[in-house]
């Protein structure tokens, strides 16, 4: 569906430039707008390796596994009904892991093998479980402590400091994911009240 959303701005620019006789800004626009695109994903890819790279040093050397530790009291409130020693909980923990170090796009493989393992335990297969739902508004807010993909965004852009939204950014997601699980908390308790 957002294919075909696409798909209509670009007919209608191209419609409303024929019709103004600006076709060459038309053109110029999407050729600029891809050239844009391609140098911004290469300064994205070399960060995003960077982190990742790290991210593999700090599984090698046990540091996730420490994390992993520390998050687990906190996975344990978030999500009671998923057995103790699920693989579903790995997941999560290294999806909220790289969520935090705002590596969106390595999370995202993560979450979708969690949202597989919780299907497993969905006794309703054709409705999201409640951990399910958890997962998807924690996924969604993420608490991020370093948001490397718009430091690298701004650093492709020439922001003379990149680094300056760290601050902000944090305490905006912290309210953002305090939000999704008072919220989360207060709909899981309604739906057990109508059981």
């Amino acid at each position: 569906m957002v294919n075909l959303i696409w798909l209509f701005f670009i007919l209608i620019g191209f419609i409303v430039a024929a019709v103004q006789g600006n076709i060459e800004v038309f053109s110029e626009a999407v050729f600029d707008g891809a050239k844009t695109g391609v140098t911004i994903c290469f300064s994205l890819i070399s960060v995003l390796v960077l982190w990742l790279g790290l991210m593999r040093i700090a599984e090698d050397a046990g540091l996730l596994k420490k994390l992993s530790i520390l998050l687990r009291p906190v996975v344990r409130f978030l999500f009671p009904t998923i057995p103790k020693d699920h693989p579903s909980i790995g997941y999560i923990m290294s999806n909220m892991s790289a969520n935090m170090l705002g590596l969106n796009n390595a999370a995202t493989p993560m979450g979708i093998k969690a949202m597989e393992e919780l299907q497993k335990l969905n006794l309703n297969k054709d409705t999201a479980s409640p951990a399910m739902c958890t997962l998807l508004a924690l996924n969604t807010s993420s608490i991020t402590i370093i948001p490397t993909t718009i430091i690298a965004i701004r650093m492709a852009n020439q922001s003379m400091d990149p680094f300056e939204i760290v601050g902000t950014t944090l305490m905006a997601t912290a309210i953002s994911t305090t939000a999704a699980i008072v919220v989360d908390k207060w709909y899981q308790r309604k739906a057990l009240r109508k059981e």
